[in-house]
């Protein structure tokens, strides 16, 4: 028969055997987890590029032509900045001193 301490031993071997055991499993799992997860997203982002593929092609024309008409704004500012500006400054510069037809003359 069996010793209690033997009895003990086996016990704890047994416990010890089931833990490594439930380790490992959980161990196991969670690769597959991570391996399902991975495979997911790769899928995920396939869809996601066919989707967007036809997008990704319109924003790209909306980029140039929205570049060239920023071209064509700036040419014209340039060509057309010191004529302004000139304009602006006569206006400005050119001084008419005049009654205001509002102003009332009390006397």
């Amino acid at each position: 028969m069996l010793s209690m301490l033997s009895l003990f031993n086996l016990v704890c071997s047994l416990e010890t055997g089931k833990n490594r055991r439930l380790k490992q499993a959980k161990e196991e799992a969670q690769a597959e987890i991570e391996q399902y997860r991975l495979q997911r997203e790769k899928e995920f982002k396939a869809k996601e590029a066919a989707a967007l593929g036809s997008h990704g092609s319109c924003t790209t024309e909306v980029e140039k032509e929205t570049q060239e008409k920023m071209s064509v704004i700036q040419q014209n500012f340039q060509k057309n900045r010191e004529v302004v500006l000139s304009q602006l400054l006569a206006l400005v510069c050119d001084i008419k001193p005049e009654i205001h037809i509002n102003y009332r003359i009390n006397g």
